[in-house]
């Protein structure tokens, strides 16, 4: 990654100082590649003196959304038969599509997820966008055979390259003053680590 950034920024005669803002995706993900990259961004925001936009990767799926319907799902690949994904409310203003955040981002089964939709927007029409459709579609047929929704459920394809959408995203927090520095940046993994899950009180204690 860094060799690649290197060769990049020398191709168009940049250095990282030139920059007025970083921009990070904080989460989902995975750990490994969450704690690398977070770690790189700390270190140059600290460095250089400049702020951080701190981007949910599901709001950079969110993003790529092409409908205009009112409640945008992203979907991610969470492996181990689960995904990661969100409930966002959209709006327009200021020649830009605002995406509001409706509870919290979650790491659910897929057939599972479908019941939090029906539960939490039964009746209103929803774009669901991912880069892996086909996890749903098992739990999407059987939502149809059962009958689940009322309203109109759209799945659209998304690209799995967030760079640009992450940019785009992190201007408009650096407009709206939702910046970070490298004190404050912080990973939302979602899920809990192995070392969580599996960790055992020692007996007596």
């Amino acid at each position: 990654m860094f060799r690649q950034l290197e060769f990049l920024l020398h191709e168009l005669s940049l250095s990282l100082e030139d920059f007025d803002l970083f921009a990070a995706t904080v989460g989902p993900g995975s750990f490994t590649g969450l704690r690398v990259g977070l770690a790189a961004v700390k270190g140059w925001g600290e460095v250089y003196r400049k702020p951080i936009a701190a981007v949910s990767a599901l709001k950079a799926v969110a993003a790529q959304a092409h409908s205009d319907l009112p409640l945008v799902v992203p979907v991610l690949d969470a492996h181990r038969g689960q995904i990661y994904s969100a409930i966002y409310r959209r709006s327009e203003g200021s020649g830009h599509a605002w995406l509001t955040l409706l509870g919290e981002e979650m790491v659910i089964a897929p057939s599972e997820f479908l019941e939090v939709l029906r539960a939490k927007a039964a009746a209103v029409d929803l774009a669901i966008v991912t880069p892996v459709p086909e996890l749903l579609a098992s739990a999407l047929s059987l939502c149809e055979t059962k009958g689940v929704r009322a309203g109109c459920m759209r799945i659209e394809q998304a690209s799995l390259i967030l760079a640009p959408h992450v940019g785009r995203l992190a201007a408009l927090h650096a407009a709206e003053g939702k910046l970070e520095d490298s004190l404050t940046l912080d990973a939302n993994y979602v899920r809990r680590s192995d070392a969580e899950l599996h960790w055992k009180v020692p007996a007596g204690s």
